[in-house]
């Protein structure tokens, strides 16, 4: 396939919005980071984990490529900060999962438009999934407590319900944005507390705050798709 054929098929059913939307989102990134001096590695992840979030959102398998090297670019950044749960949790779980994502969504794309198909659990899937976020989430504020994690409390729950957000991204579940929105939220207060501390990770807070905005958003999308599928 020619790649202005590939780039056809991505576009095809978004709307002007939400590429006016992320055309602007990007430029802000630019900006404040040329004004700001932010790390370029911020700006870098923060850039490619936006792709990855809209392009997941709208079901399309090439979302794995921009969340690979995003997530590189996130590695380094929580390394640098001593996020230790953040870090080995792309280090040793996104990486390997958005990989095993990669051929798990191969084989639920529609004939027509070469999305996923959206799935969502029933009751007792999501009992069981609340009860083991709660204690996943409570072992590892524990355990990143004890090795001096700087945010051990928001880490842990950002890092715990992430590994379960993840899970639900590779079956196509619509509660993964639940969880993200959650996720996202904690994670956006967790590095504004990093900047005013000194650190230049700017672009990685507006990230953050465009991530919670998304997950929201593609939660309602969801949604209404699954609405019309039944």
């Amino acid at each position: 396939m020619k790649f202005a054929e590939f780039i056809k098929k991505e576009l095809q059913g978004w709307k002007d919005y939400e590429l006016l939307g992320l055309l602007i989102v990007f430029v802000f990134i630019c900006i404040n980071a040329l004004i700001l001096k932010d790390n370029i590695i911020a700006v870098t992840s923060a850039i490619c984990g936006i792709l990855y979030t809209v392009i997941a959102g709208k079901g399309k398998i090439s979302c794995y490529f921009f969340g690979l090297l995003g997530s590189w670019c996130y590695i380094y950044l929580s390394y640098t900060n001593s996020l230790w749960g953040n870090m080995l949790l792309y280090l040793c779980y996104y990486i390997p999962m958005q990989v095993l994502g990669i051929f798990r969504w191969k084989k639920h794309l529609r004939d027509d438009t070469k999305e996923i198909v959206k799935i969502k659990l029933d009751r007792k899937e999501r009992i069981i999934l609340a009860g083991i976020g709660f204690l996943g989430s409570l072992i590892t504020i524990l355990v990143l407590k004890y090795f001096h994690d700087s945010n051990p409390i928001i880490d842990g729950i950002t890092t715990f319900l992430s590994i379960l957000g993840m899970y639900l991204t590779v079956r196509r579940s619509i509660e993964q944005w639940l969880l993200w929105i959650i996720v996202n939220g904690l994670s956006l207060l967790m590095w504004l507390n990093i900047v005013l501390q000194g650190t230049k990770a700017y672009s990685t807070v507006l990230m953050w705050f465009v991530y919670f905005i998304l997950a929201i958003y593609f939660y309602i999308v969801w949604k209404k798709d699954l609405i019309k599928s039944k």
